[in-house]
């Protein structure tokens, strides 16, 4: 398989490789730590590496656990799959340059102290993200959708082929934004290079309907979006004795007056640090600035934001997602019907889109529910919380639905970044299709997008605008 890379994806599959090999060395089953993967890298939330979430891709990128992954018994037949997928690795956006740049300008104009990771950031670190980046997808991001494309077609190679590539049965959905463009280009580019197809132009459809469905809810603009009070939480958080003493930690670590090391500014350091990891493999000098107990801390305020933004903290981030819900069940339905004659028409969807896209879907369906809502006053009891973007949502994030038909009927097999995880209140890996729908009937009966999004007249006084 590694043979038939091209060129280029070849170079780099063996450079990640390479970058691995570095950073873990296995010995008897027992992983070794090297220095340039940084201790904090596993709390970096949605701005975390994929390889965190599943390490043994450091030794080889195009590993598949089938221990992991394997149909629900060996007569089953998978006859379709749905891939909804984040975009991969990205530079930061305008706003977060401002605040890295904010943030550089303090530390190498200010900061005093004679450790050495601070005078390489003063004397060898330079600061190259410039705001045209905004987001835009970087190389490894391109490789993330890339190698991702290959795994998958290892697993389930009788829907992810080159037969239902060349007829078409592979259909590409992508949100509208460019580092989603360009990963379900790349993706597409792994299963070209992987069968060494050459002759054929394949197409994709932008919806932003299906794959930025918030943007067209009014009810989440209005009362999630564009309010200041929906994330109050997060607020409260920012202002809470454990976010002060990671103000105050980093401030006497770069000797400077507290009152100028802002919480934005801790924020900055520690996406700069997530960045230059994520974008560059390395473990920056910034990295320097928090331990293991900040990294938590950081973690937590983030994920605050996507459960009162994304998440569960308000009823309409789950409803928002209504469209694409619908969409992945009428899909699965339609092979489910088309099974019966002996043919699905459309093998494989693969849609492409954001974090945002991912989390409301998931709290939709019920995953990753803790007991008790997360607030800024539980940090201490939310050690062992279930919503950790950390480990749901990192680049290129995945969520996979195969549809099999086996002895006793259609069954339904979810992974998550790989992974198989069984649907809320139920223990079967892959249960009966028609279990999961009678489990979702509400949802399939109600959760009506249009009736859910809208926003009643006397309240909407922006309406005209969106």
């Amino acid at each position: 398989m590694r043979q038939i890379l091209s060129k280029r994806s070849f170079v780099l599959t063996v450079f990640s490789f390479a970058l691995a090999r570095v950073s873990y060395c296995s010995v008897e089953n027992v992983r070794v730590v090297y220095p340039n993967i940084p201790a904090i890298a596993k709390y970096f939330g949605t701005k975390g590496r994929y390889e965190e979430v599943n390490p043994y891709l450091l030794d080889d990128i195009l590993a598949v656990n089938k221990t992991f992954m394997k149909p629900p018994s060996l007569e089953c037949k998978p006859i379709y799959l749905t891939a909804i997928i984040r975009h991969g690795t990205r530079y930061p956006t305008t706003k977060n340059i401002k605040n890295i740049q904010r943030v550089y300008d303090l530390v190498s104009r200010e900061a005093t102290n004679g450790e050495k990771w601070l005078h390489d950031i003063k004397t060898e670190w330079k600061m190259w993200y410039t705001e045209d980046m905004d987001g835009q997808i970087v190389e490894k991001g391109r490789d993330d959708h890339r190698h991702l494309a290959v795994r998958l077609a290892t697993l389930l190679p009788s829907l992810i082929s080159e037969e239902n590539l060349r007829s078409n049965r592979i259909k590409f959905i992508t949100s509208s934004k460019h580092r989603c463009v360009d990963s379900t280009i790349a993706f597409k580019e792994g299963l070209m290079n992987l069968w060494n197809v050459k002759d054929v132009d394949f197409s994709h459809e932008v919806n932003d309907m299906l794959m930025r469905f918030f943007d067209q809810c009014r009810r989440f603009v209005e009362d999630v979006e564009n309010n200041k009070t929906a994330l109050k939480e997060v607020d409260l958080f920012k202002s809470s004795a454990e976010m002060k003493r990671v103000q105050i930690k980093m401030a006497n670590r770069l000797q400077l007056p507290y009152s100028q090391v802002t919480q934005g500014l801790v924020e900055a350091a520690f996406y700069l640090c997530s960045y230059e990891f994520s974008i560059k493999s390395v473990n920056s000098p910034w990295c320097n600035l928090f331990d293991e107990t900040d990294a938590k801390v950081l973690e937590y305020a983030n994920d605050l934001k996507q459960y009162w933004k994304r998440g569960y903290g308000h009823d309409i981030n789950r409803k928002s997602s209504c469209t694409l819900f619908h969409d992945v069940f009428r899909r699965l339905n339609r092979a489910a019907h088309e099974i019966r004659f002996g043919h699905v028409t459309e093998a494989v969807t693969v849609q492409v889109g954001h974090a945002e896209t991912l989390l409301p879907l998931l709290s939709l369906m019920g995953f990753f529910k803790d007991e008790t809502p997360l607030t800024a006053h539980n940090y201490a009891s939310q050690q062992n919380r279930t919503f950790r973007s950390s480990h749901i949502v990192p680049y290129a994030a995945n969520l996979v639905f195969v549809l099999y038909d086996c002895e006793d009927g259609l069954r339904l097999q979810f992974l998550l970044n790989e992974r198989p995880l069984t649907f809320p209140n139920t223990s079967h890996l892959a249960p009966l299709y028609e279990t999961i729908r009678e489990q979702y009937k509400d949802l399939l009966e109600g959760c009506n997008f249009e009736k859910e999004c809208e926003v009643p007249r006397a309240s909407c006084s922006k309406c005209s605008e969106l």
